[in-house]
């Protein structure tokens, strides 16, 4: 220790100590990945919103990220990094915060975007979606662009925001300057080509050599040194099922210590899991193709055995048609053959049919690298964070519904949900956090807010209230719950009835959808509160919806939509018109998936 130099004078110690002299552990931990980041130079995670570049004659050079879980984010960060290293003057913004009206003035346009639900752009997105499919704009002549769709081969909408954000440029006149790629789930490799073949095109295009724009579009500070790429070793302290005996759904509260991680975490944000497969499900899967768990194969030129690779490394839980067409490449079976020349019967195939049961429907014998050539890697699954930091501190609450289904005699289980469900109390479990900045409480406290969740949709709504009890905020709070059965399915019912008793929720409408002859979901409760719910948007409310993107979002959008139209007096149009001018000023926020 004597040898140790401190790297700074003995002022600069002094005056330390003295600023971090009252801070809290968990403000400690803050400011120490606050630091690390800004001490690191490649990340670009801690960026600083410069001053306005000066004036020049270099072309506009725009890279927009419409992000869902953040893998759109860290391409156009990347190419960001890459683009900045040539000298080039250019800009980086998030599809939401981007001035979409201000597009035609671009001379380069580079989109990353994922896709969500039935083909939708993500929630960023959507204003400047919208606003390009309008009669709002009609020439982007001289904005030369290129497209980098994110998707997953499994749903029948692959890179469907991808497709049409690339289309629709073009119709308006803009000049496709690369391909559109469209990636699936293991992207980067294709990722990382294709910002080459940028940086390639523009370097070819003369506009090197010229001071670089250092503009982001807002202030972001990473939290620690653990990523995705490099996960935090978590020890589960709690696993408690939340749901009644009786109830037809499983849900798990837990709990996950995250002391000396320095993970630092905000109300709306995901936890990421890094899930491994089920011993008996592996097990059962090479009995049906014959292989030994011992076998070896190669994973990242590394030889593991096959086993290994199953437990980690690999989706064996979720059938795809990009699977079920490999596999059929395979066998000789000619009614495998005809369902996957069929798109419409392949897709309905596999959503009915796992991995396993395929393999013992139409068995054939394979290598364990031919079986493993059919698969996709393994992706970790992002779950809604339930808790406040303000509050729990060295912990992250999650809210689990597991996934149970029968396929015949046999019970089958989600990948990630069946394997949170068997986590015992100091069981360790890989993490990372996923800042989610389009799902924020606003910055105002004494802005109302209106809070709709169904199901396991609650658990944002949690760390929204522990958070607004520790500020101390003035601002209304009103939730709407749905789930099955009120005795059986109240997630969390204590501390809610909690908050309404000390006044912090001000208001809360529950709907019940089987515990009367006709169902009643959210949205019929919204439709009731019409009026008082129109007042509120007067005021200035926030609205947040969490849930299933398919069937509860929508029908709550349209029902907000006629709230809108009839409260407001409004067209259709002009309901449209407000509820996306709520949208471009994060009043309206959705996390669904």
């Amino acid at each position: 220790m004597k040898n140790f130099i401190i790297p700074l004078s003995e002022e600069q110690l002094a005056k330390l100590k003295a600023t971090i002299k009252e801070l809290t552990p968990l403000q400690l931990a803050w400011v120490s990945g606050y630091f690390w980041n800004l001490a690191s130079s490649e990340n670009t995670d801690t960026t600083i919103k410069s001053e306005e570049p000066e004036e020049s004659n270099a072309p506009n050079i725009t890279i927009i990220s419409a992000s869902q879980t953040g893998n759109a984010r860290k391409i156009a960060e990347q190419l960001y990094n890459d683009v900045q290293r040539t000298g080039l003057k250019v800009n980086l913004q998030k599809a939401g915060e981007y001035k979409f009206k201000h597009i035609s003035k671009e001379d380069f346009l580079f989109i990353i975007t994922s896709t969500q639900g039935e083909g939708e752009p993500p929630e960023e997105a959507l204003p400047l979606y919208k606003f390009l499919f309008s009669n709002k704009i009609s020439d982007l002549t001289g904005v030369k662009y290129a497209v980098f769709g994110l998707g997953d081969t499994s749903y029948d909408f692959f890179s469907k925001a991808g497709k049409d954000f690339d289309a629709r440029l073009s119709e308006l006149g803009g000049q496709r300057v690369l391909d559109r790629v469209d990636a699936d789930v293991d992207y980067q490799l294709i990722a990382d080509d294709w910002r080459q073949k940028v940086v390639e095109y523009l370097s070819h295009e003369g506009v090197q050599n010229i001071k670089t724009q250092q503009k982001i579009s807002e202030i972001v500070v990473g939290s620690s040194l653990y990523t995705k790429e490099n996960p935090f070793t978590a020890v589960v302290s709690v696993n408690q099922k939340i749901t009644a005996r009786q109830s037809e759904k499983e849900v798990r509260h837990l709990e996950i210590d995250i002391s000396n991680s320095h993970l630092y975490y905000q109300p709306g944000d995901t936890l990421g899991i890094w899930y491994k497969n089920s011993p008996d499900l592996i097990d059962e899967i090479l009995s049906v193709l014959k292989l030994d768990k011992n076998e070896s194969v190669h994973w990242e030129g590394k030889t593991i055995s096959i086993f290994e690779a199953l437990t980690e490394h690999y989706e064996i839980t979720q059938n795809n048609k990009v699977i079920a067409s490999k596999y059929a490449g395979f066998t000789k079976k000619s009614k495998l053959k005809k369902i996957v020349s069929n798109v419409e019967e392949l897709s309905r195939y596999v959503k009915e049919t796992p991995l396993v049961d395929m393999l013992r429907e139409y068995p054939v014998q394979l290598s364990a690298e031919q079986f493993l050539s059919c698969l996709r890697p393994l992706t970790p699954r992002l779950y809604s964070i339930s808790s406040s930091q303000a509050e729990t501190e060295d912990e992250v609450h999650i809210t689990v519904g597991v996934v149970r289904y029968h396929v015949g005699d046999k019970e089958r289980t989600g990948g990630a949900s069946g394997y949170l469900a068997t986590l015992k109390e100091g069981d360790e479990v890989k993490i990372f956090i996923e800042p989610n900045d389009r799902f924020r409480l606003p910055a105002d406290d004494s802005a109302p807010i209106i809070m709709i969740g169904a199901g396991t949709g609650i658990a944002p709504y949690r760390a929204f209230l522990q958070q607004r009890e520790a500020d101390v905020a003035n601002g209304k709070n009103w939730l709407f719950f749905g789930n099955q059965h009120f005795i059986s399915d109240f997630l969390y019912q204590v501390e809610w009835q909690r908050y309404v008793k000390s006044g912090i929720l001000t208001r809360i409408d529950l709907a019940w959808s089987r515990d009367q002859e006709y169902k009643i979901y959210v949205q019929d409760r919204i439709r009731e509160q019409s009026k008082e719910i129109w007042k509120w948007l007067q005021d200035g409310a926030y609205i947040y919806v969490c849930g299933d993107a398919s069937q509860m979002a929508k029908e709550v959008e349209n029902t907000l939509l006629e709230v809108i139209k009839e409260e407001g007096n409004l067209s259709q149009e002009q309901a449209e018109d407000f509820i996306d001018e709520l949208r471009s000023n994060q009043r309206y926020q959705r996390d669904i998936y």
